[in-house]
């Protein structure tokens, strides 16, 4: 019996050191795999940049996306080759980081899709030295962007896709400027339909400033935020016939003619220019001095059979610190 208990202790002594052996061997086998997908793509380079840079800012992906060129060089000698999934959110990651260098957290989407259990579908691609890869990912499917500030931009691919993860190939970083919500500034009160003007207070903000935050409430028929930033009296003596009127009008004459020209912008009735309704603007340039200045804006209209182009030159002037808009210009651009 005491023999038979040593030759049983000997086996299982034996079958231990056995175990840790092939253990040991799978770990080594493991780690030169791992270090042998890392060598694959140290040639590999990921860069992002802005797609079509614009005015960014909080919420919805939909109305104000951010898109960013995501793209991937070969730069060795040798042929490149990735997993790419065909829901790009399986093969990369984007992360913002504040100045304090703490990072937003993730949309609600993004993580119910990482945390169910699928089938994920991906391409293998090629990419010969020196040839890059790009597509066009919108940020904010990956990422919670709630307030306006100074972020910076970064993303990380994963070439052998994010549930493996073994290998991490992270980009250049961007500056991302999110400003605040253009529905009004962001210390002012909402305007609905049955309120006025005086619960908005204007702001010494930009000129081009001045002139987004006015299209984009034309866009949204928030007429009170539209007139906000406009010296009606300018802009509707721009009419010689009118402004002969009204200089030969009383007080009470002058503001009945002041709210006549209100309500016939609100109707489209007169000056179809300046309260026409853009699909999209684009500001393409600003110069002013302390006291006046100009901003260039491209206008797109839509029609049921084509969309319409226009550059407008708005005129803005300085009162006690607040840009104002007094005129403006219109060329047409022709049809798209």
């Amino acid at each position: 019996m005491k023999i038979f208990k040593s030759k049983r202790l000997k086996a299982g002594v034996n079958m231990k050191r056995t175990l840790f052996a092939i253990i040991a061997l799978f770990s080594a086998i493991s780690s030169f795999s791992f270090a042998q997908n890392v060598s694959d793509y140290k040639e590999a380079q990921v860069s992002i940049k802005f797609y079509d840079r614009t005015m960014y800012y909080p919420g919805s992906k939909d109305d104000n996306p951010i898109y960013v060129d995501v793209a991937i060089t070969n730069r060795g000698t040798d042929t490149l080759r990735f997993k790419l999934a065909d829901d790009r959110m399986f093969s990369l990651d984007f992360y913002a980081y504040t100045i304090k260098n703490t990072t937003l957290p993730n949309t609600k989407d993004l993580v119910i899709k990482r945390s169910t259990n699928q089938t994920v579908y991906f391409r293998e691609i090629a990419i010969e030295p020196g040839e890059t890869y790009s597509f066009i990912e919108n940020v904010k499917n990956y990422i919670q962007i709630d307030e306006p500030s100074i972020y910076y931009l970064e993303l990380r691919f994963y070439p052998e896709l994010y549930k493996a993860r073994t290998v991490e190939l992270s980009s250049n970083r961007l500056s991302l400027d999110i400003r605040p919500a253009p529905s009004a500034s962001s210390s002012s009160i909402l305007p609905v339909e049955n309120k006025t003007t005086a619960l908005l207070k204007p702001e010494a903000i930009s000129p081009d400033k001045v002139i987004e935050q006015t299209i984009i409430a034309r866009q949204k028929s928030l007429w009170d935020q539209y007139f906000l930033y406009m010296d009606i009296e300018q802009m509707m003596i721009r009419n010689s016939e009118v402004n002969r009127k009204y200089k030969n009008a009383s007080a009470d004459e002058r503001n009945r003619m002041l709210l006549s020209y209100k309500a016939d912008l609100m109707q489209n009735r007169i000056d179809h220019d300046i309260v026409g309704l853009p699909e999209r603007f684009t500001i393409e340039n600003t110069s002013y001095s302390q006291t006046e200045g100009t901003v260039s804006v491209l206008e797109w209209f839509k029609y049921p059979n084509f969309s319409e182009k226009k550059r407008y030159i708005y005129k803005v002037r300085q009162r006690d610190g607040i840009w104002q808009i007094y005129d403006y210009s219109v060329t047409n651009l022709g049809t798209e």
